[in-house]
């Protein structure tokens, strides 16, 4: 068997995309994770590799996950109890913090409580300092604050801890021209905890800017309570923050020019992460766009060759997202009420953000991420709280609810590849049809085709279906793991397991995709080629292939070899056209629109 090599390709073609969460993001520096391998905290609260990237970086994201809480049996005198006693310098320029080895066991216990180290939290001043992680070029281009519309922040919260929460208020109070803060409004979404009563109520009154505390009845979920707030809100243009945030300097200048400039731009700050275990502030990279996968889950990709194109080379110009990660953003609140505000048929949390995104781009606004701006956030790896209803169910019907109203035809693209949402279609979603017409918005298919060129859904494609090898009876199949990372390529029976990983889009740009913008591409391992699963890069030949329907073979165009069987490994080879059967593959085509077969 002859043995061909690959042109090694540039490195910035190779480099996978990196992803954070659900609720959100990622975006961190293998060398600065490297150093915190290193640090006491992550002996004390292991580092779970699912969230690790084979290059070593840390994906931070938001999982959901069916099952109690892990703090549900916890003591309610430990549920209710605050600790906060700042210690002198601890966590200052946003330095990580390490408990001492002898209370490993209570990190590890509190940890429970809110999915991060609530003891190291305890010990960081909520008027810490942090390091200003902004480009030269931003601060040389820093607006005045003079005539930029004022703020109200609303930071919805439930069960927080009280050092969380507290940072992230006076972070804004301390980094925000004092001009531009017309008030904090925190709503609390029927919190437990009695340090979160009165005593709260108590703390804000005597903050400097004007800061008060709405009371949800029940349960309400984050996109009710943020309603509640907005209502109250008498700012120009509303912020909305998570509970676990920190703002640097010169956060808010940026988003208001921004909005300033155009009313209908909806406006984010590049989310930089403050690690779970020791609160270090880490820089974020700022060349990552918001998407979302074929199940509608928020997913962070790194930004097309169009877009950098379109921003001609200014790193500091606005990036044109398709979807916001949704816990952190700027509107101008005429717009907010004009727009659609938030579905409030929605329940607790999830797909909101899809759904706002939609909106604003098919009804004629602007989504952009602002690189001058930077807010931290904690990311934790799952939820501390209660999904009322369950997750499936919650999660599913909101997810719907994106899909009926803003899908048009691609709702049922969506029912195909998530068919356990199909039993919550029926729900009633008349009042947002009725937004959606009297804005006369756009068409899923110009948002696909004008926003999100890019993307891996069946539009302007060839073939939607399994890929087929003639000698074999056996199909190309994907494992993708977190987010699409550590994904895999295999050859499989066809049919068998769940057909999803088994379906791929032949576009017509020549590029083979599958779920979670992954692209067929290749590599050299122990000296043979192969095909493998990476990252679409858009850019070059490694990722485009050509179908020839009468020899039925698939060539590389780059190297210009046809896909084969495996060969020494559980993917499909690449080797030098010969016409055999091995080399001959059916490509089905699937009429997604219709309801599955039953066989799958």
């Amino acid at each position: 068997m002859k043995v061909v090599h690959l042109r090694r390709r540039p490195l910035f073609l190779t480099i996978g995309i990196i992803s954070v969460s659900a609720f959100i993001g990622i975006l961190v520096m293998s060398s600065v994770f490297n150093h915190l391998q290193n640090m006491e905290v992550d002996k004390q609260v292991a580092v779970n590799n699912d969230f690790v990237s084979k290059g070593g970086i840390p994906v931070i994201v938001g999982r959901i996950v069916e099952k109690k809480p892990k703090n549900a049996d916890m003591p309610q005198e430990i549920l209710n109890t605050n600790d906060y006693s700042p210690q002198s310098g601890m966590g200052d320029f946003g330095q990580g913090v390490s408990a001492p080895k002898r209370m490993f066991q209570k990190v590890s216990e509190l940890y429970k409580i809110n999915q991060f180290n609530l003891v190291v939290s305890d010990m960081i001043s909520v008027n810490r300092s942090l390091p200003d992680v902004r480009k030269s070029s931003c601060k040389a281009a820093q607006n005045s604050s003079k005539n930029l519309p004022d703020t109200s922040i609303i930071v919805v919260f439930h069960n927080e801890a009280w050092s969380t929460l507290l940072r992230t208020v006076h972070s804004a109070i301390n980094r925000s021209p004092r001009s531009l803060l017309k008030e904090i409004i925190l709503v609390d979404d029927n919190s437990e905890r009695a340090f979160l009563k009165e005593s709260l109520d108590e703390y804000v009154a005597s903050l400097e800017v004007p800061t008060f505390v709405l009371r949800m009845k029940e349960r309400s979920g984050l996109m009710r309570s943020r309603l509640r707030g907005a209502a109250v809100a008498q700012g120009q243009t509303l912020t909305f923050l998570d509970a676990h945030c920190e703002c640097t300097e010169g956060w808010l200048e940026p988003l208001l020019t921004r909005i300033q400039q155009d009313r209908r731009a909806v406006v984010c700050p590049i989310i930089d992460v403050i690690n779970d275990s020791n609160f270090q502030y880490v820089q974020g990279i700022p060349l990552n766009w918001g998407a979302f996968s074929w199940r509608l889950q928020f997913r962070w990709f790194s930004i097309s060759r169009r877009e950098m194109d379109r921003r001609n080379g200014n790193s500091i110009s606005p990036i044109r997202s398709p979807v916001m990660a949704g816990g952190l953003f700027t509107i101008d609140k005429s717009y907010f009420e004009e727009i659609g505000s938030y579905d409030e048929h929605m329940d607790v949390w999830g797909g909101e953000n899809i759904e706002m995104s939609f909106r604003i781009w098919q009804c004629g606004g602007t989504l952009e991420i602002i690189p001058c701006s930077h807010v931290g956030h904690v990311f934790r790896k799952s939820t501390p709280h209660t999904f009322p209803g369950g997750v499936q169910k919650v999660l599913s019907t909101n997810l719907v609810r994106v899909a009926e109203v803003w899908m048009d035809d691609f709702k049922e693209f969506f029912y195909r590849v998530s068919p356990e949402a199909r039993k919550y279609r029926n729900v009633d979603v008349s009042s947002r049809v009725k937004v959606r017409e009297k804005l006369e918005c756009k068409s899923f298919q110009w948002y696909l085709e004008n926003i999100y060129p890019e993307n891996f859904y069946p539009a302007n494609y060839l073939t939607f279906g399994q890929i087929k090898n003639v000698e074999k009876n056996a199909c190309l199949e994907g494992s993708y793991g977190v987010h699409g990372l550590k994904s895999k390529l295999f050859f499989k029976q066809c049919g068998i397991g769940d057909i999803n990983n088994q379906l791929f889009i032949y576009k017509k740009t020549h590029e083979i995709k599958t779920d979670e913008s992954l692209c067929l591409d290749t590599v050299e391992e122990n000296g043979l080629s192969r095909a493998a699963l990476r990252q679409c890069s858009h850019t070059g030949a490694s990722q485009l292939w050509d179908y020839d329907s009468k020899k039925k073979t698939f060539i590389h165009r780059e190297s210009q070899l046809c896909l084969d069987r495996p060969v020494n490994h559980e993917a499909p080879s690449l080797l030098p056209c010969n016409s055999q059967r091995s080399q001959q593959w059916i490509l089905s085509d699937i009429d997604w629109r219709k309801a599955p077969d039953k066989r799958f």
